[in-house]
């Protein structure tokens, strides 16, 4: 029986913020030793997105150092409060200084395909023509390959006033459903964001959001402004089996 491959995925690790009295830092730390710990090998990370509050370079050097213990393939992308250059800079990303961070990888039994979702100096997300012709054109260089697509905006509607008021925009989610459709290789979407492990779909694909490894959002709909839960800190593993794709979130283990 051929071994299953194990994609990790960390999301929002928010190093440098101070939204409450948890240490960004020692959770992401905490991450990390919860995912070496795992008793199945990992095989790849994947890390959707604020990886850092502020865009500055001690704190890529942080999420980085910790990152490079696991010894594993790790991917990244951007999220609203990430700077693309430093992150390029900091991760060795193909592209030009502040160009959307956009690539694909090929992981053996899947594809992983990078689409930036952010918009500079804005909290929403946005996907232009050139990026959605992008992903067109990578996803027809493979048509029969199982494929995961990662992303920070997930690009559903939660039902939450205040996420979707910094998500996806709506012209873009029906452009992006469009692609979807016509490559019905893309098994998963893979985003974060929204703090909270949430599962939707477009065009029929599955549209997963990890939680934070910092602090998750309450899943309310009767808010005006965003809430904070008491949740732990946790991240989510993909793994496939053959042409089985399944997905789990598994908690930040805090030891001491």
């Amino acid at each position: 029986m051929t071994k299953p491959f194990f994609l990790v995925q960390l999301s929002d690790p928010h190093i440098g913020a101070t939204w409450t009295n948890r240490d960004p830092a020692a959770l992401w730390r905490a991450a990390i030793e919860s995912v070496r710990a795992l008793p199945d090998r990992t095989d790849a990370v994947l890390v959707t997105g604020d990886l850092v509050e502020h865009g500055a370079d001690d704190e890529y050097a942080a999420v980085k150092s910790a990152l490079d213990a696991i010894d594993v393939p790790t991917f990244v992308l951007p999220g609203n409060h990430d700077d693309r250059a430093r992150l390029r800079q900091h991760f060795r990303l193909s592209g030009a200084h502040d160009e959307p961070v956009h690539y694909a990888v090929d992981l053996g039994p899947v594809r992983l395909i990078v689409l930036d979702s952010t918009t500079p100096g804005a909290d929403s997300g946005e996907l232009g023509e050139r990026q959605l012709e992008w992903l067109e054109a990578e996803l027809a260089t493979a048509p029969e390959q199982d494929t995961l697509l990662a992303m920070h905006h997930p690009p559903f509607l939660t039902g939450m006033a205040p996420w979707d008021a910094i998500g996806v925009v709506p012209a873009d989610r029906a452009a992006l459903g469009d692609v979807i459709r016509r490559h019905p290789q893309v098994r998963r979407i893979l985003a974060g964001h929204v703090h909270c492990r949430i599962t939707g779909e477009l065009a029929g694909c599955i549209v997963l959001s990890a939680p934070s490894t910092y602090v998750q959002a309450c899943p309310r709909y009767d808010i005006a402004e965003l809430d904070l839960s008491d949740e732990s800190a946790a991240f989510a593993i993909h793994v496939v089996h053959g042409s089985e794709i399944v997905s789990f979130v598994e908690p930040v283990t805090i030891r001491g």
